[in-house]
């Protein structure tokens, strides 16, 4: 598929999810893995898993917690796999996951979907304090025509009243969003959803899902232009 046929003609906005497609969710640990020590990498794993595991645990039974509340317990539970880590640590490597690093390919290409005179947008499982928080600290104000959350919707992703968060916001249709994710999971419920789904896959990871498939698979962001 050729760059100017990955986002269709008649697509109105690109919707991205935010962390681990805009934000590294492991530049929190990289900031003071010097401190960590020798499971930094594990601890930032374990972390990420279980954030993710905790959303989905209380999707399926029908209840919701900001998703800082499940990031804070993520942690905790990521220390108690890696005792060797000191915990006086954990202020430090919270308030680094409220200002995540952006990927270096993020700022580009936004403005360059702006400029094609597409709406951007973000779709987060992170509540509203921690994506204005996020935005800010990347240097990122102004590059996004709308930052949502899936606290509207009391239900995290993937279940489908999270995605249609976007099209209530946009007043647009699933076949109208270009839904953009580096998690193959979040593809696949925008897929099932009916959003034109984009997989970022940054780490050349095998695919999965083959019945909920991207309409694309790019290596960075810049596959978009």
């Amino acid at each position: 598929m050729s760059p100017l046929s990955i986002i269709p003609a008649d697509t109105k906005a690109v919707v991205f999810d935010a962390y681990g497609t805009l934000f590294d969710v492991h530049s929190a640990v990289a900031r003071h893995a010097a401190q960590v020590g020798g499971e930094a990498g594990r601890l930032s794993e374990i972390w990420r898993a279980k954030q993710l595991e905790y959303s989905w645990v209380l999707s399926l039974s029908e209840r919701y917690v900001p998703f800082w509340s499940l990031t804070e317990q993520a942690l905790d539970y990521a220390f108690t796999r890696c005792p060797t880590v000191d915990l006086s640590l954990r202020p430090l490597l919270l308030d680094a996951y409220r200002s995540l690093a952006a990927y270096p390919d993020v700022k580009t290409t936004l403005s360059a979907l702006r400029a094609r005179g597409l709406r951007t947008g973000i779709l987060s499982n992170g509540d509203p304090a921690m994506l204005s928080t996020a935005v800010a600290s990347a240097g990122l104000t102004g590059e996004f025509d709308t930052v949502l959350s899936v606290e509207t919707a009391k239900v995290f992703k993937t279940s489908p009243d999270a995605y249609h968060v976007a099209l209530e916001a946009l007043s647009l249709n699933a076949d109208e969003i270009v839904f953009v994710s580096s998690n193959r999971w979040d593809i696949a419920g925008a897929s099932a959803f009916g959003l034109i789904p984009i997989w970022v896959n940054r780490l050349n990871m095998p695919d999965e899902y083959p019945e909920f498939p991207p309409r694309a698979v790019i290596d960075s962001l810049e596959g978009l232009l």
